[in-house]
C-alpha cells in the first residue's frame, strides 16, 4: 500500500535533526572513551602506500649483491622530518632460512601518502659484535621516537633463528645508525624480548621521549606486555614483581587479543594518560569467534600518567582489523600490525604492516 507523504514544518524538521544528532553523539560517547585516539579511517584511495622492490645492496656479511627488498616491505616506524615524512620499514630478500634476511630501509613523502624509497637499506646486518643477534633473521620492526637533544632512539628486533631480542640504535639524521646493542641485559638478555614502545609526548610534529616520575619508560614484549625503565634513553632496567618480569598487560580470552598483545608505535603521553596502540592476535580456541584464527587486530589501552604499570581503561573492541585484499592474503595471512604514528598536516597518520607483506595507512582527522 501506498504511504501518503506528510509535510512537516520547516522548524520542526530543524528540531527533530537536532534531538537525532545529539542521540548519535550521546551514543557514540557511551561506546568510545574520551582518552582513545579514534577514529582512524583507511585510505582506500592509495593504499598500500609501499610495496617491494628490486633495489639492490652488497650484502657485507654475504659479500654479495643481494635484492633485498623484493619480498616483502612492511611493519614501519614513522617520524615526521623538515616537513616531510619518513618511513623506516622491514623489507625482506629472499635469501637465507628463515623466510629472507630482514634490514630496514627508509622512504620519504611530502604528503604521508605518496613514498619514494632509498636505493639501500640504512640498518641491516653487519659483520660486527651484534651479528651473532641479527644473522640471518635480520633486523626488524623498528619504533622510533625523538630525545630533547634531537636524537632519534630506534628500539627494533634482532632474529637470529632462534631468539628475538629487543635492541637499540640512534641517529641524528635517520640515514646513519649507531648501534647500541640489547636492551636486556643479565639474566634477560637472552630472553625473547621482541618490540619496544618507548613513552613520549607530541610537540607539533615531533614526538620526544619523555619521563615519567624521574625516568624513560617503555612497554616491551609479545605475549604479555612488561615495562622497563632508563636515566638516559640507553641503559633499561626492567620492570620486576617477585623477582620476575612484571606483566603490565594481558590477552583476553574471547576477545580479539586472546593469544598475544604486542606494542605498536610509541606510547603517547596524553592529559588523560599514557595511550598505547597495540597489536592483539586471536587465539585458534577461545578467541573472537567473529575474527578468523590467528588475526591480528589494533586496540588501544589508557597506562595512568603517574604509574605506567597500572591500566585505567581499554578498549573492548579493536579499532582496525584486516578486511582489504592485501590484509586478508600475503605472506601471513589476516594481518593489521600497526608501528608508525605521526601527527602531520594537522592529522594522525597510522601505517600499519598488511599481511606481512605491504604497508598501508589509515588517516585520523
Amino acid at each position: 500500500m501506498k504511504r501518503k507523504t506528510r509535510t512537516f514544518p520547516c522548524s520542526l524538521l530543524v528540531v527533530v535533526a537536532t534531538l537525532l544528532w545529539a542521540c548519535g553523539t550521546k551514543s557514540e560517547h557511551n561506546t568510545t572513551p574520551a582518552w582513545a585516539l579514534l577514529p582512524f579511517n583507511k585510505v582506500d584511495s592509495v593504499n598500500p602506500v609501499l610495496l617491494p622492490g628490486a633495489n639492490l645492496f652488497t650484502c657485507p656479511v654475504l659479500d654479495t649483491v643481494v635484492k633485498w627488498e623484493n619480498k616483502d616491505v612492511f611493519n614501519p616506524a614513522a617520524v615526521v622530518r623538515n616537513g616531510k615524512v619518513y618511513l623506516l620499514f622491514r623489507a625482506e630478500d629472499t635469501v637465507g632460512h628463515y623466510a629472507g634476511t630482514s634490514r630496514i630501509g627508509l622512504a620519504e613523502s611530502d604528503d604521508g601518502l605518496h613514498f619514494t624509497k632509498q636505493k639501500a637499506p640504512v640498518l641491516y646486518p653487519d659483520n660486527d659484535s651484534l651479528k651473532i643477534f641479527e644473522w640471518e633473521g635480520g633486523v626488524e620492526d623498528p619504533r622510533v621516537v625523538e630525545s630533547d637533544s634531537g636524537l632519534y632512539v630506534m628500539t627494533y628486533t634482532a632474529y637470529d633463528g632462534t631468539t628475538a631480542r629487543l635492541l637499540l640504535a640512534t641517529s641524528s639524521d635517520l640515514q646513519h645508525w649507531s648501534k647500541q646493542g640489547t636492551v636486556l641485559q643479565g639474566k634477560y638478555k637472552n630472553t625473547w624480548s621482541k618490540s619496544g614502545a618507548i613513552v613520549a609526548r607530541r610537540e607539533g610534529s615531533k614526538i620526544i621521549a619523555t619521563k615519567v616520575n624521574g625516568s624513560y619508560w617503555m612497554y616491551f614484549g609479545d605475549t604479555d606486555l612488561f615495562a622497563a625503565t632508563s636515566p638516559d634513553l640507553t641503559h633499561w632496567t626492567p620492570v620486576e614483581e617477585n623477582g620476575k618480569l612484571k606483566s603490565v598487560l594481558k590477552p583476553r580470552p574471547g576477545y580479539f587479543d586472546s593469544r598475544l598483545v604486542e606494542s605498536g608505535p610509541y606510547a603517547l603521553l596524553t592529559p588523560d594518560g599514557i595511550v598505547l596502540l597495540y597489536n592483539g592476535m586471536n587465539k585458534d580456541t577461545e578467541g573472537d569467534t567473529t575474527l578468523a584464527k590467528g588475526a591480528y587486530c589494533g586496540g588501544q589501552v589508557l597506562f595512568d600518567e603517574t604509574d605506567p604499570t597500572k591500566v585505567v581503561d581499554r578498549l573492548e573492541k579493536n579499532f582496525i582489523r584486516p578486511d582489504k585484499p592485501y590484509e586478508l592474503s600475503g605472506q601471513v595471512n589476516q594481518v593489521c600490525f600497526l608501528e608508525g604514528l605521526v601527527y602531520f598536516h594537522d592529522a594522525w597518520f597510522l601505517y600499519y604492516g598488511t599481511a606481512d607483506s605491504k604497508i598501508a595507512v589509515a588517516v585520523k582527522q
